[in-house]
């Protein structure tokens, strides 16, 4: 990949997303694509993941709640699972989502809940609730 990639939004792009994915996108790069990492990188993981005010948890939870609002179920399978990794539980994770049913809508949370019960089925070991409630 000739575009550099942002070392610092690269650094939390991995923490968050885990390196094995970031591996995989940056291997499946090509001329037409290779900018556009840069730019995610850069202004997403940089410029935006990295700025004071929420932390990861807080950030994990607003964007699984645009992306179901949005039925962009791809990237919303990618951040449930970076969800738990910046610590989120399956019950914040359903909470999310019930959220979402009320003020995206019934067909945005059903179709936001198979993605997540799929994804949370898949990675297994991911705590109900909490200890500290």
């Amino acid at each position: 990949m000739s575009a550099e990639l942002d070392p610092a939004g690269l650094a939390t792009r991995r923490e968050v997303l885990g390196d094995e994915h970031v591996d995989r996108a940056i291997a499946n790069t090509d001329g037409t694509t290779e900018e556009f990492q840069a730019f995610i990188t850069r202004y997403a993981w940089d410029g935006i993941w990295n700025r004071p005010g929420l932390d990861r948890r807080q950030r994990s939870i607003v964007t699984l709640s645009v992306l179901a609002a949005l039925h962009h179920d791809g990237e919303l399978a990618m951040h449930v699972r970076a969800a738990v990794r910046n610590g989120l539980t399956r019950e914040e994770i359903r909470e999310v989502l019930l959220q979402v049913g009320v003020y995206a809508g019934v067909p945005a949370a059903n179709r936001a809940f198979a993605v997540a019960q799929r994804v949370l089925a898949e990675i297994g070991d991911v705590p109900e609730s909490d200890a500290r409630s």
